[in-house]
């Protein structure tokens, strides 16, 4: 039997390749839809300009908040999110709500899967 209580819900969100702005934007959006590991008044900031920043969220997707919007970002966002395959698979539904989501990539376990994702503004003129 498969219920909501066998499945990992925590998804690890790590984002990088984007500006502290677009960083702040996916995090929000993704803090409206579930509870994270993260402040609400915490902003995401570069810690070293001229270095790659790596910024690094852990959502838990058992229990919903609210529902998402389209979000504009600046730039495209590289997006990977580790944890079991429901969880995973709940939040990259989310974020399609929000954003233009495409595939990069995907490594599978037995338990978890790990994907590579690209997101787009979800807001277009």
């Amino acid at each position: 039997m498969n219920t909501a209580q066998e499945h990992t819900e925590s998804v690890v969100v790590t984002l990088t390749g984007c500006s502290s702005e677009d960083a702040d934007a996916v995090f929000r959006a993704l803090g409206r839809a579930y509870p994270s590991d993260r402040d609400e008044t915490e902003v995401p900031r570069h810690v070293s300009e001229g270095h790659a920043t790596v910024w690094t969220t852990t959502f838990d997707v058992s229990h919903p908040r609210g529902k998402a919007e389209p979000v504009r970002l600046a730039a495209p966002v590289t997006v990977e999110m580790q944890g079991g395959y429901w969880a995973v698979d709940r939040m990259k539904e989310m974020l399609a709500t929000s954003f233009d989501v495409e595939e990069e990539g995907m490594a599978a376990g037995d338990q978890e899967k790990d994907v590579q994702l690209r997101l787009t503004s979800g807001i277009h003129q």
